[in-house]
């Protein structure tokens, strides 16, 4: 092994020796040649690998950036597709509440015209040209105002022979009418009554009603559709301070109307819903 060593370190010294100095100084200065150029490129190379980097980067936030456009995009679809849902429904509620209001404004015009046709009915049954009888409508409601004297005698509850035949005409036009009801109303003046068994005002009114309702069920009218209703002296029309006034406050009322809870029945199921649709 020594003796490799040695005839190593000998053979070096004379190559050592066979290169001349000038020779040596071109491979010196060829050899520093190399390494500038290889320093040259290696910063070189360090820059481009920075600038692959900073591209990489440049390449990773435009990604990013294009993710954030597609995920901003779909939010918006999403966005525009739930406001114009909304829109939908906000124009299907309103057609509907136009739909509900036109069909409130319907029945109300359809019961004002089947009211109209009624009075229509009643004049020419009963006639327009009696001054004891007064037929009008008032907030969609048919009214019959019979003068006291043409229904009962003074004090009484029995009704007259030609208060039998009004009434007759009366029943007519209700009988045609079967979900319509009929309320009878009676007004006394204030005068003191008191005739066994009836004691007063009250008692005269209720009576008078009931008997004109009798009436009414003896000419056809179903008894379901009449109601009888005594309002005393309370409600009168003018002052009771002379018999004429008296005489007009002493009078008998036919109130014809439609089934009114129905009818309401109706409206406030409608209110209702306008009233939800618009929470």
């Amino acid at each position: 092994m020594k003796k490799l060593i040695l005839l190593s370190i000998s053979a070096m010294f004379i190559l050592s020796s066979c290169v001349s100095k000038k020779e040596y100084a071109a491979l010196e200065a060829k050899q520093k040649e190399t390494q500038d150029l290889l320093n040259t490129a290696t910063i070189k190379l360090n820059s481009c690998l920075t600038k692959a980097q900073g591209l990489e980067d440049r390449i990773a936030d435009l990604k990013r950036s294009n993710d954030n456009l597609i995920t901003s995009n779909e939010s918006l679809t999403m966005l525009t597709t739930k406001g114009a849902s909304n829109v939908e429904k906000s124009l299907e509620s309103l057609k509907e509440k136009d739909l509900r209001i036109g069909r409130l404004q319907d029945a109300v015009s359809k019961k004002d015209s089947v009211m109209l046709a009624l009075v229509t009915s009643l004049k020419k049954e009963v006639g327009i040209n009696d001054p004891d009888i007064e037929i009008n409508v008032e907030k969609g409601v048919v009214f019959i105002s019979i003068a006291d004297k043409v229904l009962f005698q003074s004090g009484s509850y029995s009704v007259t022979t030609r208060a039998k035949e009004i009434l007759g005409k009366v029943a007519t036009v209700v009988k045609a009418k079967p979900t319509f009801e009929c309320m009878v109303e009676a007004h006394t003046d204030p005068v003191p009554y008191n005739k066994p068994p009836l004691i007063d005002n009250w008692d005269l009114s209720v009576k008078r009603a009931t008997s004109v309702v009798r009436v009414l069920e003896d000419l056809g009218v179903a008894p379901k559709q009449l109601i009888a209703a005594g309002r005393g002296e309370f409600q009168p029309l003018v002052d009771n301070d002379t018999a004429e006034n008296r005489a007009k406050n002493r009078r008998t009322r036919i109130i014809v109307l439609p089934k009114i809870d129905e009818f309401y029945e109706m409206i406030d199921k409608e209110m209702k819903n306008l009233e939800a649709d618009g929470r």
